[in-house]
């Protein structure tokens, strides 16, 4: 039974370890060497990324070194300098915070004229004209442009205003030249006799017929207001085209300068001076009539606007309507009376 189990019993039999390819191997030691190659391997040596330096007894072949890939731009970049360096794009930066400023500005002036509305609300006391404390007339308006103007329409204002000292200024002038014309010639009388009107009529009426309607007109957006101004406005400035020519005894003028120039040159210079300066005034007020009603027109003001205005003005008036009260009050009367003596006749 043993001898059937064992099959290398039967000393005929052959051995498979009697094959001489098996000899061979066994006493070559390649399954030793092979196992101490495998002991050996380091794979994070160099050259052994992907299998041992000596396998079988054949060298590992070494991978082949690779190049780092480049990219080679199709144009050269500019030199660099430090010129180009400090000319980075920042004019945009700076415009943002220059409209960041003026915006903060804007802001910060508005929450003024809000606070000082707020100080004024509860008393408004007139301030102009500025007359001292012992002067026996007080001041007859309320004006401050910080409070009563917008922001966008408070220069063209003081414009106008200024416009009209320097009218005030030139009427003065005009007094002293036709005090100078009639020193000169004894026709020049009426022209100085009238100057110091006009210098006494044009100084507040030119205040409260054109200057106050325009300032309460952009104060309160009102239309009548700016009609007002337009229809006096363009008088005033006819009259400033009639005393820069000066063609009549109605004031000094260039002509009027340019005939006295022959028999005395200095009273005929300051005439002409002064004409000129009626000329300036002509011109400003020119200009200064286009960009109102520039603006007029940009409001959505209408004559329909101003009626209404007119019409609430007029029936606002306390002394208006006790006057319409008074008259309806008398009609009835009237009515009434008549119709009694007609029934008494009958």
């Amino acid at each position: 039974m043993s001898d059937f189990d064992n099959p290398f019993a039967d000393p005929n039999a052959s051995s498979p370890f009697a094959d001489p390819s098996v000899q061979q191997a066994a006493g070559s030691g390649g399954g030793y060497n092979r196992q101490g190659a495998l002991d050996d391997y380091n794979p994070f040596a160099d050259g052994n990324q992907t299998r041992p330096a000596n396998q079988g007894g054949v060298p590992a072949p070494r991978p082949a070194q690779s190049q780092p890939a480049v990219m080679h731009p199709s144009e050269d970049p500019p030199p660099y300098t430090q010129t180009g360096a400090q000319k980075v794009d920042t004019s945009e930066l700076q415009k943002r915070q220059e409209e960041l400023e003026r915006k903060a500005a804007e802001l910060q002036k508005k929450e003024q004229e809000l606070k000082n509305a707020q100080k004024y609300s509860g008393s408004r006391e007139n301030n102009w004209p500025p007359f001292p404390a012992f002067c026996p007339v007080g001041p007859c308006f309320f004006q401050d442009f910080n409070v009563d103007i917008p922001l966008e329409f408070q220069r063209i204002v003081k414009i106008a205003y200024y416009l009209w000292g320097f009218h005030v200024i030139v009427l003065i002038l005009n007094v002293m030249g036709s005090l100078a014309y009639f020193i000169t010639d004894s026709n020049g009388g009426a022209t100085f006799g009238l100057s110091i009107l006009w210098l006494l009529l044009f100084t507040p009426c030119s205040f409260l017929c054109w200057y106050r309607p325009l300032y309460k007109a952009f104060r309160s957006d009102s239309s009548f207001n700016f009609f007002v101004f337009f229809f006096i406005f363009f008088f005033q400035f006819c009259v400033y085209v009639v005393q820069c020519l000066g063609i009549t005894d109605f004031t000094v003028g260039i002509i009027s300068g340019l005939s006295l120039v022959g028999s005395n040159v200095a009273v005929g210079l300051i005439m002409i001076f002064i004409g000129i300066f009626f000329g300036i005034l002509a011109i400003i007020s020119f200009t200064m009539l286009i960009k109102v009603h520039r603006i007029y027109r940009s409001t959505g003001a209408s004559f329909q606007k101003a009626q209404a205005e007119f019409a609430s003005g007029v029936m606002k008036n306390e002394t208006v309507r006790t006057a319409a009260a008074d008259a309806a009050a008398g009609a009835a009367r009237g009515a009434v009376s008549g119709g009694y003596g007609s029934e008494s006749r009958y």
